[in-house]
């Protein structure tokens, strides 16, 4: 049952087909002895079709259930004999499905048609008021009930799949910079071995030049240092390449540029925090090394607005790529920890990186001072906490 479900709740058609099928069957089982027996069949097959598409088109199939409900009411009224199916439970269907899915203006609009509907009803078809109506509220409460539980409940949800995303992103985009920091460290250990086999190679081959002629012995010596340390150099180099083997496909790499941007922020706005991103200037084609500094300064300047900053938190990203650098600036209205209001102390800690779990400005700063850029962090006289960095775009020119 439970692998039955879950394979339902991926097919909404098939689900409310099967509740609008129930609805028909209902509909049967209370045929009774009515006079107008095709009339009353007409209505118990059609009134539950649009239940069918209450979750794909809900604001069309509402309508249509409303409109039906109301020519049900005139054919009894023109006929003289009560036709009112069963299956017209549908339009608290339909109220529920206007609430959770579409929004509560929509189902105030659709709630007020269905008070016109009841009130035409008893007008038209003279039943009790007082029932009527006892039965009408608590049927349409329980649906809006229902229908504000389960909004809240795909809220909490949504709200829960955004943050492990970005969580999960988070994670493979440090992996992924562990990577790359242990391949610089293996590239350093390359330039180590190669310079030194190398040196003293060349110095061992002087040697054994000027001593070929004159003394053989020692000529023999050099080249067998020589052998001796290309091979040693040989067995370092094997070893440390063999690090290298596993490659990743260009695809399954994080983004940088304008569209990891982009995506981080996105992903940052899915999980609550209103994000306005600013991009000028050629963006994609500044050096790789750069354009990861950009990332990483956004994205740890957003993680640290979003844990932070405060309830509804908003920040603004400017990115601007000028003639010898790219400006990088991020700022916030958060009324948390190291906002204006938060006073001194613990909270600037935090909000610093030097308590909790991430590195914060200290990481940031040390970034960019490998790529010979300026950071400048700290509140903000109107309110909330700016992050700036200058990234030069040649390393030279910074030096």
């Amino acid at each position: 049952m439970r692998r039955f479900s879950l394979w339902l709740r991926g097919k909404p058609l098939v689900a409310d087909a099967m509740l609008a099928g129930a609805l028909v069957l209902v509909d049967l089982a209370t045929v009774g002895h009515k006079r107008y027996l095709a009339v009353y069949l007409v209505f118990a097959v059609i009134v539950p079709v649009p239940v069918v598409f209450r979750r794909r088109y809900p604001r069309t199939s509402a309508g249509a259930l409303l409109v039906l409900a109301i020519v049900t009411t005139l054919v009894s009224w023109l006929i003289g004999e009560d036709l009112q199916v069963p299956a017209l439970v549908a339009v608290g269907i339909a109220l529920y499905t206007l609430v959770a899915y579409v929004g509560r203006r929509d189902g105030l609009l659709y709630l007020g048609g269905l008070v016109v509907d009841a009130v035409l009803a008893d007008l038209l078809l003279r039943e009790s008021v007082l029932t009527t109506v006892a039965f009408l509220t608590l049927f349409y409460a329980l649906c809006w009930t229902l229908a504000e539980f389960l909004g809240a409940r795909h809220a909490y949800d949504t709200e829960v799949a955004a943050r492990l995303a970005v969580a999960d992103y988070d994670r493979e985009r440090g992996a992924h910079e562990a990577v790359s920091a242990e391949r610089t460290r293996i590239a350093r250990e390359l330039h180590d071995i190669v310079a030194h086999a190398v040196s003293v190679i060349v110095v061992q081959a002087d040697g054994a030049k000027y001593a070929l002629r004159t003394d053989p012995d020692v000529a023999e010596q050099a080249l067998g240092t020589i052998a001796a340390t290309g091979r040693d150099a040989l067995r370092e180099l094997r070893r440390t390449v063999a690090l290298l083997r596993t490659e990743h496909a260009p695809e399954q790499l994080p983004q940088h540029g304008t569209a990891g941007l982009a995506k981080v922020v996105q992903m940052m706005r899915n999980a609550g925090l209103a994000v306005e991103l600013e991009l000028t200037g050629e963006l994609d084609d500044v050096p790789a090394e750069v354009s990861l500094g950009v990332h990483r300064i956004v994205q740890e300047s957003l993680t640290n607005t979003f844990r932070h900053a405060g309830p509804a938190p908003k920040a603004w990203v400017r990115v601007h790529r000028r003639d010898a650098d790219v400006l990088v600036e991020v700022t916030d209205l958060g009324h948390g920890a190291g906002s204006p209001t938060a006073g001194d102390g613990p909270d600037l800690a935090v909000r610093n990186g030097i308590s909790g779990s991430g590195l914060g400005l200290v990481g940031m700063r040390e970034r960019v001072a490998v790529l010979g850029g300026a950071l400048e962090a700290g509140r903000r006289p109107e309110g909330g906490w700016r992050v700036r960095a200058t990234l030069p775009l040649a390393r030279d020119a910074a030096e």
